[in-house]
C-alpha cells in the first residue's frame, strides 16, 4: 500500500459528538506513533471525513477546518504530515457525491494526487467507510475504536480482543477486509497483506 486513507473522528482522534473547537480535539491513543510507521514505510496519508454538522447548521467551515489544522498541529510534532484532507460539509439530505459511503473524495484524491486504487487503503470506524472503501476499490480496514464497535455488531462481525481479525466473506461489499482493534493493529494488517494476498492466490 502506497497510499492510505483515513477517517477522522473515532479513528485518528477522539469521537466528540459535531466537534467545532480545536481545543477539545484530541489523538486517540497509539494513533502518532502507528501514523509515524506508515510515513517511514513511505505512504501518503490523506484524510476524508463526513461532517454533515456544517450542513446542518450547527458549526462553520472555518470550524472544521481549525480542527483539521490543530489535527495537523499535532502529528506534526511526530514527523507525521497529511499529504490532503477532504471533508464532505453536507447533511445526508442533500444526496451529495461527496459524503462518504459516496465515492466523491476518492475521485478528487485520485484526480489530485494520481492514487490507484490498488495500492490504496482505507481504515474508518464506520460502515459507511467501509461501504465508501468498497466502491472505489480498496482494502478496507474497519477499527473498534469510535463507533467501530457498534459498526461491527451491526455487521454481525465478531470483535477481537486484540489485533486484527480477517472476514471470510470479504467479498461482500458491506464487508471490511479486516476488523482491528484499533489503529496500530490497522496499520499491522496493511503491513501483512502481501502475505494475505499470496495466501489467497493459493
Amino acid at each position: 500500500m502506497r497510499d492510505i486513507l483515513f477517517d477522522r473522528d473515532g479513528t485518528l482522534i477522539e469521537d466528540r459528538h459535531y466537534l467545532s473547537d480545536p481545543a477539545q480535539l484530541a489523538l486517540l491513543p497509539g494513533v502518532a506513533p502507528a501514523l509515524r510507521r506508515l510515513v517511514r514505510a513511505g505512504c501518503r496519508l490523506y484524510m476524508v471525513s463526513n461532517q454533515s454538522g456544517v450542513g446542518r447548521g450547527y458549526f462553520s467551515m472555518e470550524s472544521v477546518q481549525a480542527c483539521n489544522e490543530r489535527l495537523a498541529q499535532l502529528l506534526a510534532v511526530h514527523d507525521v504530515h497529511f499529504t490532503d484532507m477532504l471533508f464532505c460539509p453536507h447533511s445526508p439530505e442533500k444526496n451529495c457525491a461527496c459524503r462518504k459511503p459516496r465515492t466523491g473524495m476518492w475521485d478528487a484524491l485520485r484526480g489530485r494526487h494520481g492514487l490507484q486504487a490498488a495500492h490504496t487503503a482505507m481504515i474508518g470506524d464506520k460502515s459507511d467507510d467501509v461501504r465508501f472503501s468498497r466502491a472505489a476499490g480498496l482494502r478496507t480496514v474497519l477499527v473498534l475504536t469510535g463507533k467501530g464497535r457498534d459498526h461491527a455488531a451491526e455487521l454481525g462481525l465478531p470483535l477481537p480482543d486484540a489485533g486484527f481479525w480477517t472476514p471470510h466473506a470479504s467479498s461482500s461489499p458491506d464487508l471490511p477486509h479486516a476488523v482491528a482493534v484499533d489503529l496500530a493493529a490497522a496499520v499491522d494488517f496493511l503491513a501483512d497483506t502481501p502475505r494475505h494476498e499470496a495466501l489467497g492466490q493459493r
